[in-house]
């Protein structure tokens, strides 16, 4: 089992003056392809209050992304937002236009994509692309647009930040293009941060150094942070809840520290269950998941999980299973929980 460190004190008894700042109930997200319609989201709901994290945890192809993109209205050619009410600072997402998102988007709602050296503009110094946002977003005068520049690389732990302002992205390593990234999505000040697997293929020190920026950019701050990722000891210690993905829904959505102590659906212990162990026997094999996810251009009727599961039961392929649970705080998508006599 996956050890949580109490990095976070401060949220482990919420104060109840904590407002909701995201609420999403019902999101799907359809896309048209070649080969028929995907069904990449499904029916997620979940909300968010300002100052935590939500991490979103699963494997690759399970929605994290395409969740992460449909909370800002950038879905590839073909996808829509169905069925969903969003509401995002008291505002109705989805009775906004184009225009008016876009004023959202960068300013009070901003994201770090998962590659930092496909996010940047290659042909344009990194300066420059914080600078963009700045101007558009905010009354920062042209003759102080690089200074603050400087000042927001400053934030995000950049060396000598008033040398690589003026430095293309390719003559960056992919740490310093990932604070980049990190600073053009925070130079506004936004008050949801949404984080794309932000420390993908980067070395385990600039990986916790990044980390430790966003905690302590979410203390100056008080934004809320949605952290996708594939690494569960990040989301173990970096996060105030985890939703875990799989097939294109939310199959459990619980506080960390009950999540990690006390998991209830099948597919989240499995999860767990393949995660490497340094104290694992000299030449004991990987734990796998049997199996492959579902097809989201050809979903089942029943539980998604189903193919995969140790306790599969005939009504598991003949209906999906609610999210529900013993109250609001952790909620399964499961017919036999794990606890009930399993597991």
């Amino acid at each position: 089992m996956i050890e949580t460190r109490p990095l976070k004190p401060r949220l482990e008894t919420p104060s109840p003056k904590i407002e909701t700042l995201l609420r999403v109930t019902d999101l799907s997200v359809r896309i048209d392809t070649r080969k028929g319609l995907v069904r990449p989201v499904d029916h997620v709901s979940f909300s968010l209050a300002s100052g935590r994290t939500l991490g979103i945890v699963g494997e690759s192809g399970c929605g994290k992304t395409m969740l992460c993109r449909a909370l800002i209205r950038l879905l590839p050619p073909g996808g829509r937002v169905r069925g969903a009410e969003m509401r995002f600072n008291g505002v109705d997402m989805g009775a906004l236009s184009e225009k008016a998102l876009s004023r959202i988007r960068g300013r009070d709602m901003a994201m770090v994509f998962q590659n930092p050296m496909t996010a940047l503009n290659p042909v344009m110094r990194v300066g420059k692309q914080i600078d963009e946002n700045l101007r558009l977003h905010t009354a920062t005068a042209r003759k102080d647009v690089r200074d603050a520049a400087v000042n927001c690389l400053r934030q995000v732990g950049m060396p000598h930040p008033d040398r690589y302002v003026d430095c293309y992205p390719h003559q960056l390593s992919g740490g310093m293009r990932q604070r980049v990234v990190i600073a053009v999505a925070l130079c506004c000040r936004p008050k949801l941060l949404i984080a794309d697997e932000p420390t993908t293929a980067l070395d385990v020190t600039v990986q916790a150094e990044i980390l430790r920026r966003f905690d302590r950019l979410q203390d100056k701050y008080g934004m809320a942070i949605i952290l996708v990722t594939h690494n569960l000891a990040i989301a173990a210690n970096h996060t105030d809840e985890v939703a875990v993905m799989y097939g294109g829904r939310i199959v459990e959505h619980a506080p960390t520290g009950v999540l990690f102590s006390r998991m209830r659906h099948p597919y989240t212990q499995t999860l767990m269950a393949a995660v490497p162990r340094l104290d694992a026997p000299a030449g004991e094999p990987f734990r796998t998941i049997e199996g492959q996810p579902p097809d989201l251009s050809n979903p089942s009727m029943g539980c998604g999980f189903a193919d995969r599961c140790p306790y599969v039961r005939p009504v598991c392929r003949r209906a999906a299973p609610p999210l529900t649970g013993f109250n609001n705080d952790h909620r399964f998508a499961c017919f036999f929980p794990l606890g009930d006599g399993q597991g």
